[in-house]
């Protein structure tokens, strides 16, 4: 107190006591002198005080008494000024606690004494007041003196001095107590506590209580003692006492200082021994007290609860309860059980109020409540007391609704049940009527049934502040305002919530961190207590157990109630604020039991909120068996029912969408309310926050969230997240603005909900899938059999979930996936088939990319099970969703293609398992995805799955549907073959490695190795899949797939073939060319011949190529020539091969099939084929380098790959020509000497089959019809053309028989005639003299033939004859064209070109130049041996009788001038042989065939043309005049040695020849050339030559021409007789003119013979000659008279010559005479 002890303050009060002091003496100078002397000595005594003593305080207090004595006396005198003055100076001493305790105790005597005179009341409380607190001087009877002079200021009539005292009063008691405290703290330390007297009932014994606390005990004991009407002990002189105030009193006491009752055993015992029995009985009045019954009839009239009392009762209840629970067990319990009974529906409103606000206030104490539980509920024989609050509040709450709150007004219970149903059906009033009705639901309030309470504002969130616990001035029961009962409860049930479940979550939190974990078992409800702690793992401390029941035992007493009160509230509620308040707690409540492992409480609470969410009446199966199981028992507790009030249908929310159900049935619309969106908001935050805790009941949360979603139409979008879609089918979805605003919000938290998942433990992560999966099967069964739209909610949240749970993908990946697969994508609905692809490939997709740990390349096992589902969608039939495979793969491929290792296999079955059957869109993107593994990853891929990839590739090849990914996809092979041939080293090591594996394995099995092409080595095997895969295309139903394979393999094989091993030749030989040939060979003679028509579309065909036949002919073609084109540029190759001449064999059976089949086409490339195989020449041995190149030797440059590839860097060429391929056998390595024998069987054998394909072609048709089938030209000419190469090989083996073969080949060749449409385009125009190029080949091939003999042995020189023989059948072509079997013919220039007409050929210039060939070869071979045995001549000649004959009548002038040269080039040469052969004999028969043919040819019987130019004419006539000369040089001079009856038709012939024939077909001008003079001139100069040569050997041929001559002039005589006879008889008349003619020709002979007579040496001529000459003179004059001047020119001529005979006559000497 510095305040008052420092020296100024000191002076100052020494001051202010004189002051006082004077004051006082001059107030009672007059009227009382001794109090003026008192106060006068007083004056005396404070100066010498401050005078003598330095602590001026402490020596005022000893002396106070005698200090405060005249102030004392001041106030005896009882007059008001004085007292007053007095009262003040007193206190200004107290206040300085300057006053002994004698002097306190003076003092409050003299107050005392006032009080009793009622003066100054006011001053005196006052005074006490400062007395007590200022100091501690006043102790036991004194201070029980000071305190019930208060109680007795108190009731005074005078109200200020009530109150005033009231307070006062107040005030001591707590200072009474303060004091005890203080004296506790200052004993603290210093004195042990009295062991405590068991015990003690002596109410007085306090006598272990040190002086303060014994004043508190006192005043404690007596405070009880005057509330229970007895009389106090202490406080001596009370006249009167209320029990209000007496209860105040008490409950301030308690209230404030608790620790002196809990520290000081005596005043415990007050506690029990007197306060508590005084409470209960104060409370009896209360609990026996029911209204409504009548007074009446009980004897005893029962007490009416009294306000005042009962409501300080529950203050002093609470009190007790909070602070000394500990000490009052047994009492609480009764006092708890009474508020319990005070909530009751009979009590009175005003109790039932002060009650709940009671009960409120130890809602808001969770410790207490756990205490409450722990020392009742969890006791065996204890009342549940806990339970029973919690079960109270819910009844309570109930009771409002059903019994309208009318304050005190009597009703009975049946009364009010009736009411309440007749109000439910009243109030059926359109849901959302009053939130549309304008102001009428402004009010926060309940509604239900008809039952309206508002909502008040009672209290703030966590404080029990009370209203009628607070009214301690009213007498009267307030009337309680409607609705507050129901707040104050509503309150008391959400702040009893939020403290449990704030405890026990704090609790557990601590224990957790502490490393104990709780294991939980969730998923098992928890019958006991004990189980639990069975449960636990051993080493939690027993705390941990013990706390863990008893959180466990709260929630299981409390959650009925709870449960049933807030339903029934959610229901009820029409305030969003109250809503969401309940929800919360509902929350809260949900999360705690799961966090506590107590399903059956934790469902309960969450099926609550989904019930909430949805519309009433909703028919979710999941719910309503929930609360089925939950209703079935109704809760009774200690006889106290609670029902589950199941929510009413109305509902006066807003109406905020309006929707379709999601059922199976089509149900009309339901709606939603604003409250339902906010249970909704409740149950995402729900799952949110406490997915962890929600185990099985996800389901429940789940199925709910899919309805609301549904009728929300929110609609699934990428990545599973769902966003406002409009509904498909059905009234489409209604939303107010106000919830499309909170749509997105929605879908926001619903994504967010599913985020979350990533922090749920693996068992949780289990239960959401478990739980997502049963949803979408339920949503499926609901899609079967209508194409409704599906419900899609659970298989976008699985996706969702898998996508943010990737980090442990593997935990949930095969539940996922395998509902994916097996159910939603197989699923009929097309939608939800969608979606199950999305998700399965959008999770695949997600799982590939996120970087996992370790990352997937160093994780195959994970890879491959991400992958798998990707392949089983293979499985699936469906169309849709085999494209969202494909194109995921592509999206794959696309990101992780460099990566995929080890997935490869899955990624490329996926596109092998396309079938043709699956559509074209299906088939371009899976091509698109295997062209981009083709372009892009085949260096990435392993080697093993190149494989697959040729497979695969060849698949597509084979799928119909599309033509050009066919092509395409050949197209592809190609470039892996080429990839194969750049990485050729890498891709064999890296597969002999991986065989080295295999082996080991297989061995280990015990196994055999099992591949495909097993004995090769692995990478030949990847070539021969390759090609066996292009060898299937090559025989596929379309002509462009088999064109585009067939030149895909021929070019791989050709380019990249010598990459084989030497062996695996033999496969590609046997097992892919020979094989791909019989396919080819047996479809192209089995296809069909019918038409096509145009191929589809506007597509036009060509008409080569308009049936299946022509289609594969083509096919044939190319395959054939590709296999030949193998066999010829990799013969090095191949020939050491064992079994080279049986696979020749095979290939030439193959050619002749080909060339053979009745098809222009194939047959012309068989042979093609066939030329191609001859042109090969075998290796030849060093020794023998070749001298004579063979006749045809190709060298063959075959493009190995130009493959300018970046890996390689240069592009190489192999020429494998001849002499290089030779080189190289003769270089490192042994040569390889092929076996000459073997060599000439290959070509014996291609010779036979040759002559087998030239003797079946050229063969006559039997029968003929317009079918016939006769080979083309260009077939044939292809066909002779072989044969020079093909002899080449072969001639030293070729015989006669041979020859003949040959033969019969060329001449069927050449009878072959053409079909008219073919023939503009092969034959010449009929005029030009030019051979066809078949007609050239047979020559050709006879040429080499002759030339071959020319060179060759004796042996070969027999041919000759054969080959003349060949040649001169050719040559009478030229007159007769060769018959083809018995099919007509037509002259080109008849023949229609439209028409199916065969035309025979122009065989002219083809005869001739067989003639030719024939001259040249005779003028060679003229002397040979066997020409000459073989009488080639005569059969010359003989052949060339025919043309010769026909002369004019010829098909070609040319013929027979061109017979006649060849004639006389032959003769010129034969005759000499002939001669010098003559005594041989052999070419006897030959003469009389040379006389024929002259005499045919120059008599022949034709006429020339009428159109022949006398030019013309000259020209011929100069021909027969050569073959005259040639007889007169080369036969006539050698008569003698040649046979006479040959000389003699010569002879007869010149005859004939000198006269001048006579034709009648001359005009006059043309009369004198066309006589043949010229011939008849040389035909009678060679007869008279001949006649009257000196060499005339015999008389006989003399004579023949003597009787030539005289033949002759007697014929002249005739004719001109005649002659001048007829020009005589005919006058003026010209002659005819064949006689004129005649006459002419006679006259011009004559002219000739005398100038032939002439010429000839005389002796030759005998005279009768002459004679008869010189006779015909006189006759020729006769003729001088005729008219005609070409008679008389003629004539001139005729008589001219005469004039060597006009002589003179010589002298005639007779015998001598002259």
């Amino acid at each position: 107190m510095s305040g008052t002890s420092s020296p100024e303050a000191v002076k100052k009060l020494l001051e202010n006591m004189q002051g006082d002091l004077r004051g006082l003496s001059l107030e009672c100078r007059k009227k009382f002198p001794p109090v003026k002397e008192a106060a006068e000595s007083g004056i005396i005594k404070v100066k010498t005080i401050a005078a003598r003593n330095t602590d001026i305080l402490a020596a005022l207090k000893e002396n106070s008494s005698e200090v405060v004595q005249p102030f004392l006396m001041g106030c005896g005198t009882k007059e008001p000024k004085i007292t007053q003055l007095c009262l003040a100076a007193i206190q200004r001493l107290m206040s300085h606690e300057v006053v002994s305790e004698a002097a306190a105790g003076n003092i409050i005597n003299m107050l005392w004494q006032l009080m009793e005179n009622s003066l100054e009341e006011l001053k005196l409380l006052q005074t006490v007041l400062v007395l007590l607190t200022t100091n501690t001087v006043v102790h036991d009877e004194a201070l029980s003196k000071a305190i019930v002079l208060c109680f007795r200021l108190h009731f005074t009539k005078d109200n200020i001095t009530n109150n005033t005292a009231a307070a006062t009063v107040r005030q001591v008691v707590t200072v009474v107590f303060e004091r005890v405290v203080a004296e506790d703290a200052r004993y603290k330390d210093t004195i042990d506590q009295p062991v405590a007297v068991q015990g003690n009932s002596n109410r007085r014994s306090v006598s272990t209580l040190k002086p303060c606390a014994k004043d508190a005990y006192m005043l404690f004991q007596d405070l009880c003692q005057l509330v229970n009407a007895d009389a106090p002990y202490w406080l001596v002189g009370m006249t009167e006492m209320t029990r209000t105030f007496g209860l105040e009193l008490l409950e301030s006491v308690l209230n404030d200082f608790p620790q002196v009752f809990l520290q000081h055993q005596e005043f415990s015992f007050l506690l029990k021994e007197r306060v508590c029995p005084l409470v209960i009985k104060l409370f009896s009045p209360n609990i026996k007290f029911r209204q409504g019954s009548s007074t009446s009839s009980s004897p005893a009239p029962v007490e009416k609860p009294y306000f005042p009392i009962c409501m300080r009762l529950l203050r002093v209840v609470s009190v007790l309860i909070k602070q000394f629970y500990s000490l009052l067990v047994t009492e609480c319990e009764i006092f708890l059980s009474l508020l319990v009974k005070f909530l009751d529906a009979d009590k009175p409103q005003w109790l039932r109020a002060v009650a709940v606000e009671s009960i409120h206030r130890l809602c808001v104490q969770p410790q207490l409540l756990r205490s409450f539980c722990q020392s009742y509920d969890m006791k065996q024989h204890s009342t549940k007391v806990f339970r029973d609050i919690v079960n109270a509040l819910g009844s309570f709450i109930q009771s409002l609704f059903l019994v309208p709150s009318t304050g005190n007004t009597s009703m009975t219970p049946n009364q009010t049940g009736g009411n309440a149903s007749g109000n439910t059906g009243s109030a059926q009033t359109n849901p959302g009527v009053l939130g549309m009705g304008g102001g009428a639901s402004v009010l926060p309030a309940f509604e239900y049934r008809g039952t309206w309470i508002p909502i008040l504002n009672v209290t703030v969130q966590g404080s029990a502040k009370a209203t009628y616990l607070e009214m301690l001035d009213k007498v009267e029961p307030p009337t309680i305002p409607e609705g507050y009962a129901m707040s104050v409860a509503f309150h008391c049930l959400l702040d009893l919530v939020r403290g449990i479940t704030t405890m026990i979550e704090g609790e557990l939190g601590e224990a957790e961190t502490v490393g104990q974990t709780t294991t939980e078992t969730s998923s098992l409800p928890v019958q006991s207590s004990e189980q639990q702690v069975l449960q636990s793992v051993s080493d939690q401390s027993e705390k941990e157990l013990v706390s863990r029941a008893v959180w466990e035992e709260m929630v299981n007493a409390c959650w009925c109630g709870l449960l049933a009160a807030l339903s029934l509230l959610l229901d009820a509620s029409t305030d969003e604020a109250a809503t969401e308040n309940i929800l919360k707690a509902e929350l809260t409540m949900a999360a705690l039991c799961g966090r506590l492992g107590l399903v059956t409480s934790r469902d309960a609470f969450i099926t609550a909120i989904c019930k909430g969410s949805l519309p009433p009446h909703y028919a979710l199966t999941v719910l309503n068996s929930t609360t089925a199981a939950l209703s079935s028992k109704s809760y009774s507790i200690q006889g106290q029912n609670v029902q589950m009030i199941s929510p009413s249908s109305e509902s006066h929310q807003q109406v905020v969408a309006v929707g379709q159900p999601l059922a199976l049935q089509p149900q009309g619309t339901v709606m939603l309310t604003s409250k339902n969106i906010q249970c909704m908001r409740t149950l995402l935050n729900l799952a949110h926050c406490h997915g962890a805790v929600l185990g099985t009941s996800w389901q429940l949360v789940l199925a709910t969230l899919q309805h609301l979603v549904w009728i929300l139409g929110l609609k699934p979008g990428v990545g599973g997240a769902l966003k406002p879609g409009r509904a498909v089918e059905g009234p489409s979805t209604v939303l107010t603005t106000a919830v499309m605003t909170d749509l997105p919000v929605i879908s926001n938290i619903l994504s967010r909900l599913f985020e979350s998942s990533q922090y749920l433990d693996d068992v949780s992560l289990h239960h959401l899938i478990n739980a997502l999966c049963s949803l979408s099967l339920e949503a499926m069964d609901m899609a079967y059999g209508n194409n409704k739209e599906p419900s899609l909610f659970a298989v976008a949240k699985l996706l969702e979930t898998g996508l943010v749970n990737m980090h442990r993908i593997e935990i949930l990946w095969r539940p996922l996936t395998g509902h994916l697969l097996e159910k939603v994508c197989q699923h009929p609905n097309s939608r939800m088939r969608e979606w199950g692809a999305e998700a399965l490939t959008s999770l695949i997709k997600a799982g590939l990319t996120f970087s996992h740990d370790p990352p997937l390349s160093q994780n195959q096992r994970l890879q491959l099970l991400l992958l798998n589902p990707l392949k089983e969608l293979s499985n699936i039939s469906h169309p849709d969703i085999r494209i969202k495979q494909l194109e995921c793969v592509l999206q794959i491929l696309q990101s992780q293609g460099d990566s995929l290792g080890p997935g490869w296999p899955l990624v490329l079955g996926v596109m092998g398992a396309i079938r043709s059957d699956q559509g074209e869109s299906l088939i371009r993107t899976a091509f698109q995805c295997l062209q981009l593994v083709v372009t892009d990853f085949l260096p990435t891929m392993p080697c093993t799955c190149l494989q697959i990839v040729v497979e695969v590739a060849g698949s597509f090849g084979l799928h119909n549907q599309e033509l050009n990914i066919s092509l395409t996809s050949i197209g592809l092979l190609w470039n892996i073959s080429d990839y194969f041939f750049q990485r050729g080293e890498i891709i064999e090591k890296e597969l002999n490695k991986e065989e080295a594996v295999l082996q080991k394995q297989a061995e280990e099995k015990g196994v055999m190795l099992n591949r495909p092409f097993h004995p090769a080595s692995p990478f030949d095997c990847l070539w021969l899949c390759l090609y066996a895969k292009l060898g299937e295309l090559c025989v596929d139903p379309r002509p462009a797939v088999r064109k585009s394979a067939g030149q895909t393999l021929f070019s791989t094989i050709g380019a990249h073939g010598t990459l084989l091993q030497h062996s695996t030749w033999h496969t590609v030989i046997w097992k892919v060319l020979f094989h791909l040939l019989d396919r080819v060979r047996e479809s192209s003679t089995t296809a069909d011949k019918e038409k096509i028509e145009s191929g589809g579309g506007n597509i036009l065909i060509h008409h080569s190529r308009d049936t299946a036949e022509k289609q594969w002919a083509e096919t044939w073609v190319l395959t054939l020539a590709g296999v030949a084109r193998i066999f010829n540029t990799r013969r090095y190759l191949l020939q050491p091969l064992g079994d080279f001449s049986q696979a020749w064999d095979v290939l030439l059976d193959h050619i002749q099939s080909a060339a053979l089949s009745k098809n222009n086409e194939v047959s012309l490339a068989a042979l093609k084929s066939f030329q191609e195989i001859l042109q090969i020449v075998s290796p030849v041995r060093d020794s023998e380098k070749p001298d004579t190149p063979p006749a045809i030797n190709v060298s063959v440059p075959v493009v190995v790959g130009t493959t300018t590839a970046t890996s390689i860097g240069r592009s190489f060429m192999r020429t494998d020509s001849i002499g290089e391929r030779i080189g190289r056998y003769n270089g490192s390595e042994p040569p390889v000497i092929t076996d000459e024998i073997e060599d000439l069987n290959l070509w014996w054998a291609a010779w036979n089959s040759w002559y087998r394909i030239g003797s079946e072609s050229t063969r006559p048709p039997i029968t003929c019809d317009k079918l016939t089938f006769i080979p083309s030209q260009p077939f044939l000419t292809a066909l002779i053309q072989i044969f020079p190469a093909l002899y080449q090989h072969i001639k030293t083996g070729f015989s006669m028989d041979d020859l003949q073969k040959l033969g019969v080949i060329l001449h069927g060749a050449v009878s072959v005639p053409i079909s008219s449409d073919a023939s503009p385009f092969i034959l010449p125009s009929y005029t030009e003299a030019v051979l066809t190029s078949l007609q050239e080949a047979v020559l050709t091939a006879l040429d080499v033939l002759q030339k071959a003999i020319c060179v060759g042995s004796e042996s070969m020189q027999i041919m000759y004859p054969a080959i003349f023989d060949q040649l001169l059948a050719f040559v009478e072509f030229s007159c007769k064209p060769p018959q083809y079997g018995q099919l007509e013919t037509k002259h080109v220039a008849n023949a229609k070109y439209n028409q199916a007409e065969w035309v025979a050929l122009n065989y002219v210039p083809f005869a001739e130049r067989s003639l030719e060939v024939v001259v040249d070869l005779y003028q060679k071979t003229a002397c040979h041996k066997a020409v000459v045995t073989e009488k080639v001549l005569q059969n010359i000649i003989k052949t060339l009788r025919i043309p010769l004959s026909l002369k004019y009548s010829c098909p070609s002038e040319s013929t027979w001038k061109l017979a006649v040269s060849s004639l006389l080039k032959v003769l010129s040469i034969g005759l000499p042989v002939a001669r010098q052969h003559a005594s041989s004999g052999k070419f006897d028969s030959m003469w009389p065939e040379l006389a024929n043919t002259f005499e045919d040819f120059l008599f022949t019987k034709s006429t020339p043309p009428d159109n022949l130019s006398i030019q013309e004419f000259q020209k011929n006539e100069s021909i027969d005049v050569e073959v005259v000369q040639l007889i007169s040089t080369e036969i006539l001079p050698y008569a003698n040695f040649i046979p006479k009856e040959f000389v003699g038709q010569i002879m007869t012939m010149l005859n004939k020849g000198s006269i001048h024939s006579q034709s009648s077909s001359f005009t006059e001008a043309e009369i004198d050339i066309r006589m043949r003079e010229e011939f008849s001139k040389v035909c009678f100069e060679t007869l008279l030559q001949f006649s009257f040569s000196n060499k005339v050997t015999t008389p006989q041929e003399g004579y023949i021409s003597r009787m030539a001559l005289s033949v002759l002039l007697k014929r002249s005589q005739d004719v001109l007789h005649r002659y001048i006879e007829d020009e005589r008889l005919s006058g003026k008349c010209p002659l005819p003119r064949q006689q004129v003619t005649e006459i002419i020709f006679v006259l011009k002979a004559v002219s000739t013979l005398i100038d032939s007579l002439k010429k000839t040496q005389p002796e030759n001529v005998d005279a009768n000659t002459w004679a008869q000459v010189i006779a015909l003179y006189p006759t020729l004059v006769e003729c001088i008279t005729c008219s005609s001047s070409e008679v008389c020119s003629a004539l001139k001529e005729a008589l001219v010559p005469f004039k060597d005979f006009m002589h003179p006559p010589a002298s005639k000497v007779q015998n001598g005479e002259s």
